[in-house]
């Protein structure tokens, strides 16, 4: 990367200056381990060399329980940075946490590094231009994600052997976060049994926070059918497994009438017969279910009755019902999410180049947004929403239960991109992607050096959460019985990666 595209950054000490004043504090005000995180992450060198491994797992774009170039590249980068790091953990292989310090507080980084399939794109390109076409990409940002939080946690450390802090720190680094999966096995693997507060983040086009209840819970669900096989033209003496996919998805299209808006579902049918002319005796479909924490199981067991349904009425067994992720919705911490709040308004939004603005106009023009380039303005602290709490669901929110958590959302991407979108892998490659998850990690570095050195607040964190949890106490949804899914992206993911292993980008 020319250190031109960069050239938005501040040079060290002014950046500390114009944060200290953008903040409205004196220079005496700001803790001296803060400024020396600030002052480490603002390095040239730093920039690059994080920005060089978000793009490294960029090109990877492996799919959930497949990361294993991304985690070992993270995990090792935590490793020779002296942390303590144990992988393979909570019966997955690319499932890592990477420990430094002793004792209390215990403050945990989440991150994730899993693609989508189907997105391959080329990046910095504002139109539709796959590396690979069908090949899969990230369309999330989830390269950019546990490399902000590893950068953060390196920073961290530097200024805790610096200034004699106290405390442990643990980067969380979770697979499989776009199939919902691993949080719910981490928590009952025991991996934050110890951990006295998180700080999530989540790639964007904004520097942001809110707090409160958001998204969606959800089931993850594969519901397998067995027949027998005959001649399509013969189809008597069979019994299609196939019908009874096909009958259950018409059942839980008439539910739809009788569940509240909250709710959220869709599938695909994953298997169904490989020739017309016979009667397939195996079918599978997926679907998603998504409703409120307190709505969702009572919905899940009237589409598990949609599938006894169409068994039935097929005349074919139900083989397996599979859980592939159950999880619940987020539970965000207001006393947190308000000191990230605070970080975010002195660390402020990067400055842009005018290339980088000029790549977001096309990109905005490609897809019929507003064309206004990259974002100028940090966001203001979000309250929940009282009235709806619908759409997307993640994985973290089974943390939020179990350890006080809130959400950083970072820039890089363009606003007006679609997420799960070539237009969003476009983004999440080069120098935007740099800055932002830069900017990230300063907010997570910063906001994780008051919980150090201010205890009180740290408290206050643990007391809000300690009432919710009085009303909310968590219980994992997934069956006693789930394990995970290491199978479920094996054969996708072989199909692509001799093809990708070309295009993959080599830091060392």
């Amino acid at each position: 990367m020319k250190k031109g595209k960069i050239r938005g950054f501040l040079s060290l000490a002014a950046f500390v200056l114009v944060v200290l004043i953008s903040a409205g504090a004196k220079a005496e005000e700001i803790n001296p381990a803060k400024k020396d995180v600030l002052e480490w992450l603002s390095k040239q060198d730093v920039i690059e060399r994080f920005g060089k491994i978000s793009d490294a797992i960029w090109s990877y774009a492996e799919l959930g329980l497949q990361e294993f170039n991304s985690s070992k590249l993270l995990a090792d980068t935590l490793e020779e940075e002296g942390f303590s790091v144990e992988r393979g953990l909570a019966g997955m292989p690319t499932c890592f946490v990477a420990t430094f310090g002793s004792g209390k507080p215990v403050i945990g980084f989440l991150g994730e590094y899993d693609a989508l399939p189907m997105l391959s794109q080329k990046g910095r390109v504002p139109v539709k231009d796959p590396v690979i076409e069908g090949a899969p990409g990230h369309g999330c940002g989830h390269n950019t994600m546990c490399t902000a939080a590893s950068c953060a946690a390196i920073a961290l450390k530097k200024a805790m052997e610096k200034h004699g802090l106290q405390g442990t720190i643990k980067v969380f680094g979770s697979p499989a976060e776009e199939t919902l999966i691993s949080r719910p096995y981490m928590i009952r693997a025991g991996l934050f049994n110890d951990v006295d507060v998180v700080i999530d983040n989540h790639s964007g086009s904004t520097l942001a926070t809110g707090y409160g209840k958001g998204g969606n819970a959800m089931y993850s669900t594969i519901f397998s059918f067995k027949g027998k096989t005959a001649h399509g033209a013969a189809a008597w003496g069979g019994r299609s497994a196939l019908d009874a996919v096909e009958i259950m998805n018409i059942a839980t299209n008439y539910l739809r009438e009788h569940l509240l808006y909250t709710y959220r579902m869709h599938y695909v049918i994953v298997e169904g017969g490989e020739a017309p002319n016979v009667v397939p005796d195996r079918a599978s479909v997926w679907y998603y279910i998504r409703n409120s924490d307190d709505r969702l199981e009572n919905m899940y067991k009237r589409v598990i009755d949609c599938a006894k349904a169409g068994a039935l009425a097929a005349g074919v067994e139900l083989d397996e019902v599979r859980v592939i992720g159950a999880i619940h919705q987020r539970h965000a911490n207001k006393h947190l999410a308000e000191m990230i709040q605070q970080n975010i308004e002195l660390v402020g939004m990067p400055e842009w180049s005018p290339e980088e603005h000029a790549f977001a106009k096309a990109l905005q023009k490609e897809l019929g947004a507003e064309e206004k380039g990259m974002p100028s303005e940090v966001g203001k602290l979000r309250p929940p929403n009282e009235r709806f709490v619908g759409g997307g669901s993640s994985d973290v929110g089974d943390v939020t239960l179990v350890a006080p958590t809130a959400t950083l959302l970072f820039p890089g991407q363009v606003p007006g991109d679609i997420s799960h979108h070539w237009s969003s892998v476009a983004c999440n490659y080069g120098s935007t992607a740099w800055k932002g998850l830069n900017a990230g990690a300063k907010v997570i570095a910063s906001t994780a050096v008051d919980l150090l050195v201010f205890p009180g607040k740290l408290a206050e964190v643990r007391k809000e959460f300690e009432e919710y949890s009085k009303e909310h106490p968590y219980k994992s949804f997934l069956p006693p019985d789930a394990q995970p899914p290491l199978d479920l992206n094996e054969e996708l993911m072989k199909k692509w990666r001799k093809l990708m292993e070309e295009h993959y980008i080599n830091i060392k």
